[in-house]
This record gives C-alpha cells, structure tokens and sequence, in this order.
C-alpha cells in the first residue's frame, strides 16, 4: 500500500508526511537461522514497533538481514554457511496460534536449496513472492537503485498507479496491433505461398470426398471384381450338381418326394418328412436360380474395376500425404479451412489493421497525456515532502524536484522521461540525482525516500542506511524511523546510539568463542544492559559521564516517541 506526501504549509520547511496507514497482514514474529555464519543456532522472537540491533563491529549485526534477504529469494551463496556445516536453514513466522505462517530456505554446501511454505516446498520464486507482499529490506547500499532513470520513475508512478494501468494497458494494445501489422506486411510473400498450398490441399481433399470406412468394401469389391471368372465356373459347376447335370439335386429330391407319396397316406411321420423334402426343394431351387445369374455374369467390367482400384490408389495417396489414417484426412482438411480462413481474414484485415494501429496510438497518446498531467501534479508536493524530510537530515540548503523530459515517441513507460533533480548547496543549480550526490548525500534521499513514502508490506528492515551521518541529523533520522515505526513493524541494524535510542526494543548482536569457534548471537537487552549499550555506542566505554549521556539519549527518545 502506497501513500501520498501530504503538501508543505512553507516552502522553507514543509512538514514531513505521516507513513500512511499499515499494510495489511501479520508481522513477522520470530526468525529462526540454523548455521549462517557465524549463527550456529538463533532463535529470535521479534515484536512489533521500532527495533535496533546494534553490536561491535564485525559482531555479525548484517547477518539477520541476511537471513531475511534468503527469504526473500536473494541468492544463495555457500559462502553463508557455517564452517564444517553441510548446510544451512533459516525460516521466518509470520502472526501466531492458529493464524501463524512460516517461509523456510535451506542452502547446502552443494548448491541446492529447498524453498518451503508452512512446509510445503515451493520454488525460491514462489517464496520470494510471497515474502515480498510481508517484508521490504533496504539494503546498506540499496540507495545506489535510485540512480537508475526506472526506479526514479517508479517513485511517482507509485503515487499515480491508475494512470500508469491505464497507460500501459494503451500501449500494450497498440503495439500488438503494430506488431501484428508489420507481421502481415513482411510476410506476403509467404502468406501467399501458404494460400496456394492450402487451397489446393482442401481442394484436393474435397474433390474426392473421402469417407471414414469406405477402403474395406471398396477392397472387397476389387477382390469380387478380379475373380469374377473363378466365381462363374464354380457357380456352373454347382448348377451341374443342383439342377443341370444328368444326375442332380433338384430331380433327385423330386424322386425322393414322390417315393414318399404311398407312405404318407398312412404315415403322419413320413408325410412330415414330405413336406420337409418339399421345403428343401424349395430352397435349393431358389439357390439354382441365383446360381445362375452368378454364372451368366461371368463377363469382366474393366470400367468398374477400373474405378474402384483408381479410387482406392487415390484414397492411398491422401492417406500418404495427410494420413495415416481418412479420419486424419478428414482432420486435416478442417484444420486447413480454419487456417486458410484466418489467412484471408488477414488478408483482408491488413487495410483496416493500419486504420486501427492509428487509432490504438492516438488512444495511447491520451492515455500518456493523461499520464504526465497526474505525474505533474504530484511530482511538486512529493519532491516537497521529501525535501522538507532530507533538510532534517543535515542537508540545509537541499532541494530536489522531478523533471518530465518528453520523448520523440511514445514508449513502454510513457511519453516522458521522469528523472530526479538535487543538490545539496546553496547557489547551485539542480542537477540529475545520479551525477550530483556523493554516497552519503544518496544514502538519505534514500532514507527521506523510505520514511516518507513508507513501504508496502507490513514490515521494513533498514541496514545500516544511517551510514555517514551523525549529531542532529542522527536525531532526526531516529524521527523518521519512529514514525514509520508507528504504523509499520521496523527492523534498523544501525551503529548510531541516537537511532538504538528511539527504539521501542533493543537487541545486541555479540561474538563468543566456543570450543575454539565464533559464535554470534543476539538476545533482547534490559533497561540497564540498554543504558550500557548505548554508552558504549556513545563513547566505548561506560564510564558514569558516558552512562549519563545514555540515560540523557534515552529519555529524549521517549519523549520524541510519546509526542509522536
């Protein structure tokens, strides 16, 4: 969730903006880091609020950032794990009781990696997803992102995300009706070759019709075809045998009836035997018949039998050249329809096309217009905001502004370069961020950048992006964060007492040898081990002048905490 700079009632010192309100979704309650490091094994319970790990230098205080970095899919490099470790594990929760989620990675000496959700493996992009939605890092030297023209842009973009959706829905419409149009003009040639081949494929296809089934009768019908003098002969010889030959069937069974004749007077079994000599005769005299036409029909019809091998060599030489199978013909011819409509639907949209590119461009050039007048009108409060906050810092005299630069075309981003403006001194004219600010100039724009417009996930870890200020500025850099912290869970890994001072929870990260290994780790301090660490932060020591200056720190941050 984004929020917007609030306007400065003066120009000289315009009010830093309030972090708007808290991204919704539960905070990150406990780390937990298996051999990282220095970290043989860390479990860290976290709160809400403002929390300050400090500790010596070397002492391992960027480690937990780290950690959280794995979750949030930064690569995984073996050189994090711990010496003589096969691997190691950190894993992050999120809420508690019933509504408590849990982001896992483990990184072996091998390489390999496993990404988990509530114990399920995931990819490491899948992690990193859904890590980003709960927690944002800045990075000690993450300010160095601000020099790219992209994230500049994406600082106001953040505060017009309508007109940037609206835009980029425009121009992606138009450049596809663009790319599809330049498609059609390079590809005539081929679009026209393509026309041919299929046209004379569907055509081939549909001159003969096929059917599914029609090869085995039409195969029957060749075999019958090409024997037909065998099947006369054995049907005259049949005919020989029933009717035709001096002895035969018909004038056997004929006699055989009339033998009957005297017996069946008397006999009701022979009479029945009669009628059943009759029903034969009957039957075989039927068959004589059809004898006889399969015998007269004896004469070869090279005509048909040339029609039905041409038909089926042609059936073969679709299947060949489309097959295997009439069905995948058939499958074929459709699928070469649907695609020679769509060519000639190109064909005739290729006029209309370029009518249409105009139009989708002439689209986006409003939606950009539209674009730059919202990013106009925001960029003056935004750069005021953050001004006003970079003042705080130790940088009196500074001044910053967004300039929208427009472009000969319209581009993926808009019709305007937008760049950041600084400097720092009185007397001098502005220049781009990236070629005017030093490292520690960058480092609090960063920082301003970060307070004012807030983070988008209900957590924000800060590493050491204090880096190079000190005294007042250091107050006020304690400011921002606790005000952030106000509705947001903050995580600062800061050397500076003025900033351990403001936070509502206070953790030292420390170095032991054990068994002849380093070993770091980080617990929760006390009131008094608190006051003892800030001295020490204040002056190396905790002598009672340093002590004082410490209890002095720590009730002015309480109070700052409590007016805020």
């Amino acid at each position: 969730m984004t929020r917007k700079a609030r306007a400065p009632t003066a120009p000289t010192a315009p009010p830093s903006p309030a972090p708007g309100p808290a991204p919704a979704g539960p905070l990150l309650s406990r780390l937990e880091v298996r051999n990282l490091a220095t970290i043989r094994d860390l479990t860290l319970e976290l709160r809400g609020g403002f929390s300050a790990f400090t500790g010596e230098t070397g002492a391992g205080k960027s480690i937990i950032v780290d950690a959280l970095g794995l979750l949030l899919g930064s690569r995984a490099n073996t050189d994090l794990i711990r010496t003589g470790e096969d691997g190691l594990l950190v894993t992050g929760f999120w809420g508690g009781g019933e509504d408590e989620y849990s982001a896992s990675r483990r990184v072996t000496t091998q390489g390999r990696g496993t990404a988990r959700l509530d114990g399920e493996v995931v990819s490491v992009r899948e992690l990193q997803e859904w890590a980003a939605t709960r927690l944002t890092i800045h990075w000690q030297h993450s300010a160095v992102s601000l020099l790219t023209p992209a994230n500049q842009r994406s600082l106001l973009d953040r505060q017009v995300g309508a007109e940037v959706a609206a835009y980029t829905a425009a121009y992606r419409a138009w450049g596809e009706a663009r790319v599809r149009l330049e498609n059609l003009r390079a590809n005539e040639r081929e679009r026209a070759r393509q026309l041919d081949l299929l046209t004379f494929q569907v055509r081939e296809i549909e001159g003969l019709a096929p059917q599914p089934g029609e090869e085995e009768p039409l195969g029957n019908e060749l075999t019958r075809l090409s024997n037909l003098e065998t099947i006369a002969q054995g049907a005259a010889g049949a005919l020989d045998l029933l009717s035709d030959g001096e002895t035969n069937a018909v004038g056997m069974i004929a006699e055989a009836l009339r033998a009957l004749n005297a017996g069946a007077k008397y006999d009701e079994t022979s009479a029945q035997l009669q009628r059943d000599l009759r029903d034969a005769l009957d039957a075989v005299q039927a068959v004589v018949g059809e004898l006889r036409d399969v015998a007269e029909d004896s004469a070869p019809d090279p005509e048909e039998l040339a029609r039905v091998e041409g038909r089926l060599t042609a059936l073969g030489r679709l299947r060949a050249k489309y097959g295997p199978t009439l069905e995948d013909v058939l499958a074929f011819h459709a699928s070469a329809e649907a695609e020679l409509a769509e060519l000639d639907r190109d064909e005739r949209d290729a006029d209309t096309l370029e009518a249409e590119v105009g139009r989708l461009e002439q689209g986006a050039v409003r939606a950009g217009e539209a674009l730059d007048g919202a990013r106009r009108r925001l960029a003056g409060p935004l750069a005021a905001g953050l001004v006003g906050v970079i003042r705080e810092l130790g940088m009196p005299h500074a001044r910053l502004e967004f300039r929208l630069t427009p472009l000969p075309h319209p581009g993926p981003s808009g019709l305007s370069d937008v760049t950041l403006h600084f400097t720092a001194n009185p007397g001098e004219d502005l220049g781009p961020l990236a070629d005017v600010a030093s490292g520690g100039e960058l480092s609090r724009v960063m920082l301003a950048i970060s307070t004012v417009l807030g983070a988008e996930t209900p957590a924000v870890v800060f590493d050491e992006v204090d880096a190079g200020i000190g005294g007042a500025a250091a107050l006020a850099v304690a400011d921002q964060l606790g005000r952030l912290a106000g509705e947001r869970q903050v995580l600062v890994v800061t050397h500076l007492a003025q900033i351990a001072a403001r936070a509502d929870h206070h953790y030292k990260v420390e170095k032991h040898v054990e068994d002849g290994r380093t070993v770091s780790r980080v617990r929760l301090l006390g009131d008094e081990e608190r006051l003892e660490e800030i001295a020490r932060m204040l002056s190396g020591n905790t002598s009672e002048a340093a002590l004082s200056h410490a209890r002095e720190l720590l009730s002015r941050g309480r109070g700052r905490a409590a007016a805020n």
